[in-house]
């Protein structure tokens, strides 16, 4: 297996290359007139009649699409992937600043998403065509049905609208400033994380609500579709015939469910879990969008919105990193599963 990570880890800066020249390629086919808006930080440098001509030869926009990659790319490597607009400074800084948001609401996500969806999915199988395996399917119909930004804008009906009880955003008012002064200490620039570590429990307390609705929306959502892998799988791995012949040898339910069904119906749900950790990642544009939150899928749909090229390479870059990476790590987790699949 060591060989096989290796090898897999010196093909990552060539998948990144040609991630990079595709990438570059598309926006470089809009034309030096579209991408000179990402230089131009005010209508006035265009005033006169050749501005634009002018600052199209400085930027170097008219030259050959190869001379002008290799350019992008030196910078890259040096850390400059260009100026955001969305976020007023250098596109990694404005990255990195966001990025914690994000990852913030993965971990609280991610972590109920596989433990529920894959115990309410077994549960299921086992009790296939009962009304607790009927139950939890039209529980996983209605979430895999709904469109998250329909289930966020349903709960902040209920719980902010009606109730008041989770408001949208990161953190109430007056917290924010507190987290704007020289005595807090900005240690993961994850609100309830450096609550803790601050030893703020009123913070803590207020950040958890207002992370409570996104991250209910995204695990609803997420435990819907695992929970069918997990049931599929299941119920596929339950008809096997070495799961019979431990039955008939008398080989307790429990172990038999536990030990051989359970462990063999994972190869699956863990393709589809590690699928879930990047996409969540990468950014959830609508939720984020829904309950204000700034990580980066809010960056991104700001970035479109504004046709902020170089923020939306560096958004791309970004999540083609996390894929690698993560299909990575997904390949030795069957390995680690099952012993029976040899990486080598």
């Amino acid at each position: 297996m060591t060989a096989y990570i290796i090898r897999r880890l010196l093909l990552l800066p060539l998948i990144m290359l040609g991630v990079t020249l595709i990438i570059f390629s598309m926006i470089w086919a809009l034309g030096p007139d579209r991408l000179l808006a990402s230089y131009v930080k005010s209508p006035e440098a265009l005033k006169t009649p050749d501005a634009a001509e002018r600052l199209i030869k400085k930027y170097g926009l008219d030259e050959p699409m190869p001379v002008q990659y290799f350019k992008w790319l030196g910078n890259i490597l040096q850390g400059d992937f260009g100026y955001s607009m969305v976020g007023k400074k250098g596109v990694l800084p404005s990255m990195l600043e966001r990025f914690p948001y994000t990852l913030e609401l993965t971990i609280y996500a991610i972590i109920p998403v596989i433990l529920v969806a894959i115990w309410l999915g077994v549960i299921s199988a086992v009790n296939q065509n009962k009304f607790l395996d009927q139950f939890i399917r039209v529980f996983a119909l209605v979430g895999w049905s709904l469109p998250d930004f329909v289930f966020g804008l349903l709960l902040l009906l209920v719980f902010y609208s009606i109730l008041g009880w989770f408001p949208p955003g990161m953190v109430s008012t007056e917290f924010d400033l507190v987290m704007r002064t020289a005595e807090w200490k900005t240690i993961t620039s994850m609100p309830t994380i450096d609550a803790l570590l601050n030893g703020r429990l009123d913070i803590f307390i207020d950040a958890l609500r207002h992370i409570i609705l996104p991250v209910l929306t995204l695990a609803y959502l997420w435990w819907a579709y695992l929970l069918r892998i997990t049931r599929s799988s299941m119920l596929e791995v339950l008809r096997k015939d070495y799961i019979r012949t431990a039955r008939a040898k008398g080989v307790p339910e429990r172990i038999v469910i536990k030990k051989h069904a359970k462990r063999n119906a994972m190869i699956p749900v863990i393709t589809v879990a590690g699928g879930s950790v990047m996409g969540l990642l990468g950014g959830t544009v609508f939720v984020e969008t829904i309950f204000s939150r700034v990580g980066m899928g809010r960056f991104l749909a700001d970035a479109a919105s504004l046709l902020d090229y170089w923020s939306i390479i560096g958004g791309a870059l970004f999540f083609s990193f996390i894929m690698v990476v993560g299909n990575l790590v997904v390949d030795v987790s069957y390995a680690l599963v099952d012993p029976r699949i040899r990486l080598e």
